[in-house]
């Protein structure tokens, strides 16, 4: 009898245990965040100056995250090609950190305001939603 209740007893301690080891592990996050991340997101603006042709305004420009502060452009005008662009962040600006694209956000002055010049053709505009969090 007693050795049935020690039994019983250790049982009952040892199954929470038991539980949380059957649980899935949580999923660590896929990355740390990074200058692409603080980025990414939907702005709207016009092309203010363009080597080619004139001003056009209401363009959406799609910055999205491609990997380490590194972020894909895309325009809803076919005058901004779609680029890829790697970030470095300097003072209080994340710029293009190579490259013949200028990619200018001031984090501090206009946190949501975005300045490209892209194949001759500069584009201004206003973050108008963020890049949805990915699972």
């Amino acid at each position: 009898m007693l050795r049935t209740l020690v039994f019983a007893t250790s049982l009952a301690f040892l199954l929470p245990a038991v539980a949380a080891l059957a649980q899935t592990p949580k999923a660590a996050p896929a990355h740390k965040p990074d200058l692409a991340d603080r980025v990414a997101g939907t702005y709207k603006g016009d092309i203010i100056s363009d080597a080619r042709g004139s001003s056009k305004n209401g363009v959406t420009v799609t910055v999205t995250r491609v990997g380490p502060d590194k972020v894909e452009i895309r325009s809803s005008s076919a005058r901004i090609p779609t680029v890829t662009i790697p970030l470095e962040k300097a003072m209080d600006a994340i710029l293009a950190a190579s490259g013949p694209s200028v990619f200018l956000l001031d984090t501090v002055r206009s946190p949501d305001r975005l300045d490209l010049t892209i194949d001759d053709a500069s584009w201004s505009g206003n973050r108008v939603a963020a890049a949805p969090a990915k699972k």
